[in-house]
């Protein structure tokens, strides 16, 4: 497999995390971490090596067309790659589309010290302030409690009248369904 050639990413600090650009060695730890099933438990299916690369290729490539995307993240002077944060268009139409979508997805044993919130908090600022985006959204299933408590932490709104079945999964597909949250320039 041949990586795409580094495009300019801008880097985001936190207290305890460096929110960066992809690098090659990303992809051992980004596939373990894929084919983790507590990872994996509330999306379609875990990734293999390949479709790793080649998300991570789309990642990197986001950002050379909009200005931000999903960054790597490491622990400061710990751990570093522990899975990623950050801010994306999605690849989909929905009643609420076009929009910029924050996320993210941790290694299980960087689960549960506050990671996530505080890498999507350092990606917010940098789309409501940086990029002066009007507003961010975020969605998952709705058994996702872990995920939701990170939307709720950050601020974010449930949109109730606005949940929506994901239009990329099948009629009848057990995680079709989607809350969706919003968070304002104003808060």
């Amino acid at each position: 497999m041949a990586y795409s050639e580094p495009v300019p990413t801008p880097e985001l600090h936190t207290e305890r995390l460096i929110l960066r650009a992809w690098r090659e060695d990303d992809l051992e730890p980004f596939a373990a971490m894929s084919a983790d099933p507590r990872v994996s438990e509330y999306l379609p299916s875990p990734l293999n090596r390949l479709e790793c690369f080649q998300m991570m290729e789309r990642m990197r490539s986001h950002f050379t067309k909009h200005g931000f995307g999903l960054w790597a993240v490491e622990v400061r002077g710990d751990a570093p790659f522990i899975g990623f944060v950050g801010l994306q268009v999605p690849g989909f139409e929905a009643a609420f589309t076009p929009c910029v979508e924050v996320g993210w997805r941790l290694a299980h044993d960087h689960w549960g010290r506050g990671y996530a919130s505080e890498a999507a908090k350092a990606a917010l600022g940098f789309g409501l302030e940086t990029l002066k985006l009007a507003e961010i959204l975020a969605w998952t299933v709705p058994a996702n409690v872990r995920s939701r408590q990170v939307m709720e932490r950050l601020g974010m709104r449930h949109e109730p009248a606005q949940d929506f079945n994901h239009p990329r999964l099948p009629e009848g597909h057990p995680l079709q369904r989607h809350v969706l949250y919003r968070l304002g320039r104003s808060g």
